[in-house]
């Protein structure tokens, strides 16, 4: 009964908001009601941001945005016998949809997101046995010895824990290879892992042929283990050493449990945060996703396998006859299975793992091709709307993560929209100025508080548009690529350990420089039309104004594109950690206080003792986690700065046995903290008007910064990345 009655509540409030929203009212009407919207929204924001008053802030927003809805689709379409109006006027009310529609999926998933619940503590007598795998195919032996160390310290009963370097570089495929330089690559590839597995304690395992790629890797893995659990890690992710005691306790408590999913941190920026030198001050973009997407998805039993940073159930695995392998996004895939199978997910919003991302703008690209043509081939192959065994919350949450890579083509629609009127005066758009102005200004800034609320902190203003934006030039065609022969893509491996050492234009910066140069001939043919056609003059503003807003977005992707020069590839970390410094016979109490995967800057006050000593080798004394007694690790001096009374002595690691790599390792892994408190250091919320004007001041900057680029560098290609490695992510 009480079903019945919830039923009827909402129902009756459905049909409510249909007929306000259908209310014919005149314009000024119209915009004194979305005014007052606006103005609730920010009161509630300021006073009232949480629980309850935040669905009705959100609940007032959906109200203009579908009355915007109504009018676009009674008003405004071109007439069907006037083609050439039509058909771009019609793209452009999909496009307009598409994102309305998307909104509403947001709304739903991540409306009252799921708080992150602990696991219950468990016995040591009753945890489950748990093989790491650490998939790899032809990242540097450096990185993987890293990554290695961190698994082989973790927090975990050494007779419970079995970790896997799972080789898909030394296959006898690549070793038998017809291709001689080939064949020897893998060959010494094989025998160095193998040794390197052997002092760290880890299992070797490679497979006769380079088949599903990193399904297939994973596969057999499963093929050659036991244990109840499965962790997996990317080979650039290491973990910290709490990551197996703050997830396999969830296992315990829901026996239908297959995966328990963690954030991916990163300690470097991407392209987009390098370039506009954003790393330290504003949110990642995978922020976003991991801080209050995945928290959304979560509630519906939704959260999904991110291919790393994951504990898995071999039950469920075994179930579902291992990892899906049909798409080249083998994780969300599996998780689409698992999930239609009755198996539940939960999402632990805490970074537990460090790894490395693209810093160059076309390995980037590169990796959210893979993504997009992987979720486009699940939508073919999966569709999940129609997937037996999911519920409808878990449909519409799959839905969503699908679809939302078909975004180049309405982001391109908005790109070119202004354009086909200012070029050709096509009339894709029936309405005056006055009345794009009141419809379209309310719904903007709706959807911009809207979007304030459902994500605040975790993004900033017009930067998901950003990101959008630059990705769209290269997207859309690997997109229609997929819809064309959605078998064609293939698993390609993303470059991470990147060394930027010259300053340059990317290889695919020239698109971005022909869009910006047709829309600033937008800006003058907008100038030209108001004083040659006057009568027109409100609708060639407004739509000028329109393609402002393009150029704006347009000059901010130079600044990306424009790639910093960067030596290290990986951002130093702030630490505070006791320890010995050496140099010869003498040993000196210090500090270190940060760290990186290459050195560290080491503190030491008032010593005289080394005042002396300006390079060369010395050593640093400290106890790691996984030990009572203190280890050495050696180091270069590089440089040394003195401050007062004490000497700053920044020093690169020397790796020499591998117990240098665990020290390493423990340096910047162990502490799980430590990730989170530099995420929350850059999480705050500039607000809608104070973000936007941040975001025109940097677009400005960029904007030149670009245009300088291309006049000094002349060809967009010059300039190379000093080191590329692989890592699949």
């Amino acid at each position: 009964m009480a079903k019945i009655v919830f039923g009827l509540v909402w129902f009756i409030a459905a049909a409510c908001i249909v007929f306000i929203v259908s209310l014919p009212i005149n314009l000024q009407t119209h915009l004194i009601a979305g005014t007052i919207v606006l103005l609730i929204m920010i009161l509630l924001k300021l006073f009232k941001s949480e629980g309850t008053w935040r669905l009705v802030a959100l609940a007032f927003g959906t109200a203009i945005v579908l009355r915007y809805v109504y009018w676009r689709t009674t008003s405004t379409l071109p007439p069907v016998n006037q083609l050439e109006n039509f058909i771009p006027g019609l793209l452009l009310y999909l496009a307009e949809m598409y994102s309305v529609f998307m909104l509403f999926l947001s709304l739903f998933i991540v409306a009252r997101p799921l708080p992150s619940r602990p696991p219950q503590p468990v016995d040591e007598g009753d945890l489950p046995s748990v093989d790491v795998f650490i998939p790899s195919y032809n990242e540097d032996p450096v990185l993987l010895a890293d990554t290695i160390a961190a698994a082989m310290a973790l927090d975990y009963p050494a007779d419970r824990l079995t970790v896997w370097l799972l080789d898909d570089g030394g296959t006898d495929q690549k070793r038998n290879s017809e291709n001689v330089i080939e064949a020897q690559v893998a060959e010494a590839r094989r025998t160095n892992l193998q040794k390197l597995c052997a002092e760290l304690g880890a299992r070797y395992l490679t497979r006769a042929r380079n088949e599903h790629a990193k399904a297939g890797n994973l596969n057999n893995g499963l093929d050659h283990s036991t244990s109840d659990l499965i962790a997996v890690f990317d080979a650039d992710h290491a973990p910290a050493r709490s990551f197996l005691r703050e997830t396999v306790g969830y296992f315990n408590e829901d026996k239908r449990l297959f995966l328990v999913q963690t954030p991916h941190f990163f300690l470097n920026p991407d392209p987009l945060e390098r370039n506009l030198k954003t790393f330290e001050k504003m949110p990642s973009e995978n922020e976003m996703f991991y801080g209050v997407i995945q928290r959304g998805l979560d509630k519906w039993n939704a959260a999904f396998f991110c291919g790393s940073a994951a504990v898995l159930r071999r039950e469920a695995l075994q179930e579902s006859n291992g990892f899906s392998g049909i798409s080249i996004t083998e994780d969300c895939e599996t998780a689409i299975e698992l999930h239609s199978r009755g198996w539940n997910s939960v999402y632990v919003d805490k970074p537990l793992i460090a790894g490395l991302q693209p810093a160059t703008f076309a390995s980037f690209i590169g990796q959210r091709s893979r993504w997009a043509q992987g979720m486009m081939q699940i939508l073919r192959f999966r569709f999940p709307l129609l997937k037996r065994g999911l519920s409808f919350p878990q449909r519409l949450c799959y839905m969503s993560s699908t679809l939302f890579w078909l975004f180049p083509f309405p982001r391109t629609v908005f790109l070119f929209a202004p354009l086909f009127y200012l070029f050709l005066d096509l009339q894709i758009f029936t309405a005056s100025g006055g009345e794009f102005l009141a419809y379209t200004l309310s719904y903007m800034a709706v959807n911009l508080m809207m979007q304030n609320y459902l994500y605040g902190s975790f993004r900033w203003p017009w930067i998901s548009e950003l990101y959008e934006y630059i990705q769209t030039v290269h997207l859309l065609p690997a997109v229609i690529s997929v819809a064309l022969n959605p078998r064609k893509p293939t698993f390609k491996v993303t470059a991470k350990d990147e060394t930027i050492t010259t300053s340059r234009l990317s290889e695919l910066s020239r698109p971005f420089f022909v869009i910006f140069g047709v829309l600033v001939i937008g800006v003058f043919v907008t100038v030209w039309r108001i004083y040659a056609e006057p009568y027109k003059a409100d609708v060639t503003f407004v739509v000028g104004a329109w393609n402002l807003l393009n150029l704006v977005m347009a000059g901010a992707a130079l600044g990306v594109v424009a790639e910093r020069r960067e030596r290290a590839a990986t951002r130093r970390v702030q630490i505070n950690r006791r320890c010995e410094f050496g140099a010869g016979d003498i040993w000196v109490p210090a500090t270190i206080e940060d760290v990186s995967v290459n050195g560290a800057r080491v503190r030491v006050s008032g010593q005289g003792a080394l005042a002396s000593v300006d390079t060369g080798q010395a050593s640093i004394r400290f106890t790691p986690h996984w030990s009572t007694e203190p280890e050495i690790l050696p180091v270069i001096i590089r440089n040394k700065d003195r401050e007062g009374d004490a000497v700053a002595i920044g020093c690169s690691f020397v790796r020499m046995q591998t117990v240098h790599h665990r020290m390493i390792a423990d340096l910047i892994f162990a502490n799980a903290d430590q990730w989170t408190h530099f995420q929350a250091s850059r999480r705050r919320n500039p607000g809608v008007l104070l973000g936007t004007a941040w975001f025109l001041r940097l677009a400005l900057y960029q904007t030149i910064r670009g245009i300088t680029y291309l006049f000094r560098r002349g060809d967009p290609a010059v300039g190379v990345p000093a080191q590329a490695k692989g890592a699949r992510s």
